[in-house]
């Protein structure tokens, strides 16, 4: 059986494989866990800390030149350090999971698997950059882009990767203009196909609001609920 502890795992290690990748960071300072990149730093579900060495945390991102740290945690942990250390409460992540042998058959031919991408020329390089985690050998990680027919848009994106016999899906997002065309379970179905066929048996994903009923509608059921805090960097002059 997939437990909360088994998506959490997942997620770090997507971070964790995010950073080695793509030029960021990965430390520990005693029990903490952090991880710094692509896209901002993160303090990976502890089971407790103090208000001193989250401050370190923060510490180390503002040296780094980095605008966001976040902090992932269940529940039941103490977040008065974090609260202590500037950061404010966030959204609750809504861990899901799906059983691949009978979930999300089917592809959509506006669905691409890439392993790079010039949709991001221009616009957002760094994550363009960041298709370079695609290309590693071994596979472990997959990228899906949708796009309209006639005349060709980039409508949206999605990442699976695979931790054992586990898929986590990441960063899911269709743009506004082209939801409610089945964009979105077009991209769920293609990136956990990807990863079914190099051995996944469960995929593993966190939801907001607004995509749970996708989700569910794909096979998903929810088996926990975690919290996030974050704290948004005043990198000026004091």
């Amino acid at each position: 059986m997939v437990t909360v502890a088994d998506c959490q795992r997942v997620q770090t290690n997507w971070f964790r494989l995010r950073a080695e990748t793509c030029g960021g960071e990965v430390w520990t300072d005693g029990p903490l866990t952090w991880i710094d990149g692509p896209d901002g730093q993160n303090l990976m579900f502890p089971t407790g800390m103090t208000t001193a060495a989250v401050r370190r945390g923060v510490a180390r991102a503002k040296e780094r030149g980095l605008h966001i740290v976040g902090a992932w945690l269940d529940l039941d942990v103490d977040p008065t350090p974090l609260a202590e250390a500037g950061f404010t409460r966030g959204w609750s992540p809504w861990w899901m999971t799906a059983d691949l042998s009978t979930a999300l058959d089917g592809t959509d031919p506006r669905i691409e698997l890439q392993l790079d991408s010039d949709d991001y020329q221009g616009e957002d390089p760094d994550y363009g950059r960041a298709l370079a985690v695609a290309r590693r050998r071994p596979v472990r990680a997959w990228y899906a882009a949708a796009y309209t027919a006639g005349p060709r848009r980039f409508a949206g994106r999605a990442w699976s990767f695979l931790d054992g016999d586990l898929a986590g899906v990441f960063d899911m997002a269709v743009w506004p203009p082209f939801r409610r065309r089945g964009f979105g379970t077009g991209l769920l179905r293609a990136v956990c196909a990807a990863a079914r066929r190099a051995g996944a048996r469960h995929a593993v994903l966190n939801a907001t609001p607004a995509g749970k009923l996708l989700y569910t509608s794909c096979g998903f059921n929810q088996i926990g609920e975690g919290i996030t805090w974050w704290n948004h960097l005043d990198l000026g002059p004091d």
